[in-house]
């Protein structure tokens, strides 16, 4: 894709963290919605099983946006074409912060998206996304997949009639883009950063202000002096924003989403229908799309980096040790505040901070002790 096609879809990138959702039209969404029919079972047509999908994603969206496309054409080539996906990008069908009521409603039959955005149903769901000081790409998978996490995702889903899975990560995302630097704990007082959600919320605590902006608003913000910094994924998605025009300090490691996991959930009722084959091959088409994402945003990122530092002089930067320790401290904190908000909630908190505190550990021998050898044996 074109950088210039990138910065189209881009613009309609709405409110959220990192990996934000897009929002549609209302009213057309509600025509949308009541046009289409709410069903409760596939469309099957000459042996061919039909489901809709809609997402939190623009069209064609760098990597975000082609992970909906990846998990329908893997589920495709799994079955000779018997089970097709029609995916339709945020305000297609339905907006974007809707996807998860249209399906659970029957007026779709899947969505793509990042179950952090639906915080206001439950708290609980922010966990199997991201949370501040939380898992890494490869700890989350490990919760979810063999530490309990899909039975507690499972449990909480099912009371708005979703089956849900992972079918996606960014990985790690960066700190932020500031228009100065930051060298101590001051320079975070009256500093105006676009970061939404529980990171903003460390923000805040922080002394700065932060602010809630559509993908499209940041870059003119940042231009206006209307905000200080803001954050947004990782390389490849901040290099095609150009945000390094306005602000060029580019700081790691970023704290508020270490491996942001993205999700398909599938109405119940839909799911209840299919043979054990057939709920076999999606779940297996959402680890082809989780896997393959995940390794996308490695190699887009490291050439992005790449990009960034030759073409546009911009180096990395990296937070203090005292910066990170005090974001540490209140991110703790956030993040007991939300895992608390009620008794399922304090369920899915408990056993996500223990699978975190345990698998930290040998993270922190296996990655983080090669990574550091490996630099010094470059060096």
């Amino acid at each position: 894709m074109k950088r210039r096609q990138i910065l189209g879809a881009v613009a309609a990138v709405a409110t959220g963290t990192g990996v934000t959702a897009i929002l549609g039209n209302k009213d057309n969404n509600k025509q949308s919605i009541n046009k289409e029919s709410a069903i409760s079972t596939p469309n099957i047509a000459k042996g061919i099983k039909r489901f809709r999908m809609v997402t939190t994603w623009p069209k064609d969206f760098p990597g975000l946006g082609q992970m909906p496309n990846r998990f329908a054409s893997a589920l495709s080539e799994m079955t000779s074409g018997a089970m097709e996906v029609k995916v339709y990008a945020a305000g297609e069908l339905v907006g974007a912060m809707e996807s998860f009521d249209a399906t659970a409603s029957g007026a779709a039959d899947l969505y793509h998206g990042a179950e952090y955005y639906w915080q206001g149903k439950s708290k609980g769901f922010s966990f199997f996304t991201s949370v501040p000081m939380g898992m890494t790409a490869a700890e989350i998978m490990g919760w979810i997949d063999h530490g309990g996490g899909q039975k507690l995702w499972d449990d909480l889903s099912a009371d708005f009639n979703i089956k849900p899975f992972q079918a996606g990560n960014t990985g790690h995302q960066t700190g932020g883009w500031f228009k100065r630097k930051i060298n101590s704990l001051e320079d975070f007082k009256g500093l105006k950063m676009r970061m939404p959600g529980l990171g903003g919320e460390v923000i805040r605590r922080l002394g700065g202000a932060a602010v809630q902006l559509s993908g499209g608003e940041i870059y003119q913000s940042l231009q206006s002096g209307s905000i200080d910094a803001t954050e947004w994924v990782g390389p490849w998605n901040d290099y095609a924003f150009g945000f390094y025009r306005e602000a060029p300090y580019y700081y790691a490691p970023g704290f508020h989403e270490p491996g942001a996991s993205l999700a398909v959930g599938i109405n119940l009722d839909v799911w209840n229908t299919l043979s054990t084959s057939e709920q076999s091959i999606i779940k297996y088409a959402c680890k082809s799309a989780n896997d393959a994402s995940l390794g996308e945003y490695t190699h887009e990122n490291a050439k992005a980096l790449s990009i960034l530092k030759k073409d546009h002089n911009i180096s990395p930067r990296y937070f203090s040790d005292e910066i990170m320790k005090e974001i540490g401290k209140i991110s703790k904190d956030v993040v007991y505040e939300l895992g608390n908000a009620d008794k399922r909630t304090a369920t899915i908190y408990q056993s996500y901070i223990k699978a975190r505190n345990s698998y930290s550990k040998w993270t922190e021998m296996s990655d983080g002790l090669y990574i550091n050898a490996r630099k010094i044996s470059d060096e």
